[in-house]
């Protein structure tokens, strides 16, 4: 399966780009100045380079500079979309939305043409890619997820500091990949079991403002993991 194979390698190549490998300065740089922003030519130089390792052929290598190029030129003009009134609260889904389409649209061209098969005569198992995809989704892509849907429904809380330095982010990372653990092995009993505790630990806070605003960051946190091992089962029983 060609394209399923390559198409899975070119969306774990974007997660790492766009997320894993992008520091926050980058973003930030790049969100501001555009085009002029020299953040941009490090993130598109990233992108380039690890869309044509994942692409696992020389052939692709030209399509990979297809995908950076384009992926220069969404990322410059999003400045332009966020002065946008209707646009700004959005720019990060049809950023994503626009990046998703380009590189599955061009894997679709190239497996059109090329017979894709991959380097060293290495075996991929598409499910292992999938898993692969699904458990580095789960990190620092869900939690920037989860901040946009936030800012995109204007929910805002400002906290006393008490709370640890970028604890929720890795409290977040860890229950999703038990979540996607207990779905995968069929230990559905055991997700309630999590939920049931996290709900002790983080909802008796007196703040209702505060208990509000981390159930909905736990509903979603939670309903990403669930989401992913269902398709992943699904994934499974297609393959099988």
């Amino acid at each position: 399966m060609p394209f399923i194979n390559l198409i899975l390698l070119q969306a774990i190549a974007h997660l790492l780009a766009d997320y894993t490998f992008q520091t926050k300065k980058m973003a930030v740089g790049k969100d501001k100045l555009g085009f002029k922003s020299k953040m941009l030519k490090w993130h598109i130089g990233i992108v380039f380079i690890t869309s044509a390792i994942l692409g696992l052929q020389w052939s692709f290598v030209p399509f990979s500079l297809a995908i950076a190029l384009i992926h220069w030129l969404i990322d410059g003009c999003k400045p332009l979309m966020r002065r946008n009134i209707q646009l700004y609260k959005y720019v990060f889904f049809i950023d994503q939305t626009l990046h998703l389409l380009v590189f599955s649209l061009t894997v679709y061209l190239y497996t059109s043409y090329f017979n894709w098969k991959p380097l060293f005569g290495w075996e991929l198992n598409s499910f292992v890619l999938v898993l692969i995809l699904a458990f580095l989704f789960c990190t620092k892509p869900a939690n920037i997820l989860i901040r946009e849907i936030f800012n995109a429904y204007e929910i805002f809380f400002e906290g006393g500091g008490e709370d640890l330095p970028n604890a929720g982010r890795l409290i977040g990372i860890i229950e999703r990949w038990l979540v996607l653990v207990f779905i995968i092995t069929g230990q559905f009993s055991a997700v309630g079991f999590l939920i049931g505790a996290k709900s002790i630990l983080r909802f008796k806070d007196a703040n209702l403002l505060k208990t509000e605003y981390v159930l909905v960051g736990t509903l979603l946190s939670f309903g990403i993991a669930v989401i992913q091992g269902v398709l992943i089962h699904k994934f499974g029983f297609l393959l099988s």
